[in-house]
């Protein structure tokens, strides 16, 4: 028990420490800064960020979430990130266990988080993460993972056929463009690295999360149906979701098609 709760524990560690490094490139990916230099700095005084203040979670705790030099507030979202990263760890080891498919799922999960937040940010999801992890996802798809080729070559071109489709019907019918070429890449990506069939339970959850949120947002904030929502947070959220939920999803709909 206790060795079970001690590798628990480490991957909790490892997640949120991955978390950090994720919060750097979430902060200078768009301003296509480096990400290795300079190192971390308070985004008001840029002072350097001591290496004992750099604790995940702890650091801001200990600090009250305030900067030790010009104490500036640091954003609750650095945090967030160290834990939503450190959780979704531990939830993989626990359902992958100490495998090589633990650690692709990871990485492709701490992918997701960092275009989730850009695309809350600043509405844009970089190319820089996209467009190598289309071909990078798919060849550990079908190398490692083990999925067919061919449901994972599908997946990649239905996945990036069905939102252009769809973004392109909109554009006619409306005369203004309601959906990005990034989240066609995406679901370009998640397509070539889940397979075609998981499509089907990511663009329900997506579409219908995407709903609730963008209603929800629109009368709290009192806007009409021309009110923006960034549709990226809404795939990646699905996506992860599918390496939870999936299997059992494409049984039900196995029985009921039975």
């Amino acid at each position: 028990m206790l060795l079970i709760f001690s590798a628990y524990a480490f991957v909790f560690v490892f997640g949120a420490a991955i978390g950090s490094f994720l919060n750097v490139c979430i902060f200078r990916l768009p301003a296509n800064a480096s990400i290795v230099r300079p190192l971390s700095q308070c985004p008001q005084c840029h002072s350097p960020i001591r290496f004992y203040d750099n604790i995940p979670l702890v650091s801001y705790l200990i600090l009250q979430g305030k900067c030790r030099d010009c104490q500036g507030k640091i954003s609750w979202r650095y945090p967030l990130v160290e834990f939503i990263t450190a959780l979704l760890a531990v939830l993989l080891f626990a359902k992958f266990h100490l495998t090589l498919n633990f650690l692709i799922y990871f990485i492709f999960t701490a992918v997701l988080i960092v275009i989730t937040f850009i695309d809350l940010d600043h509405q844009i999801i970089p190319d820089v993460l996209t467009l190598p992890g289309i071909p990078v996802f798919f060849l550990l798809a079908v190398f490692v993972v083990q999925i067919p080729w061919m449901e994972a070559a599908i997946g990649l071109l239905i996945g990036g056929g069905v939102l252009l489709a769809i973004a392109l019907a909109y554009e006619f019918i409306t005369k203004r463009e309601g959906m990005g070429g990034g989240d066609i890449k995406l679901l370009a990506m998640i397509g070539g690295f889940l397979g075609w069939k998981s499509l089907i339970f990511i663009l329900l959850f997506s579409s219908l999360l995407g709903a609730v949120v963008g209603i929800t947002a629109m009368v709290i904030k009192k806007q009409d149906m021309k009110y923006a929502v960034p549709f990226g947070p809404f795939l990646s959220a699905a996506a992860v979701a599918y390496l939870f939920w999936g299997d059992a999803f494409m049984e039900f709909l196995l029985i009921r098609g039975g």
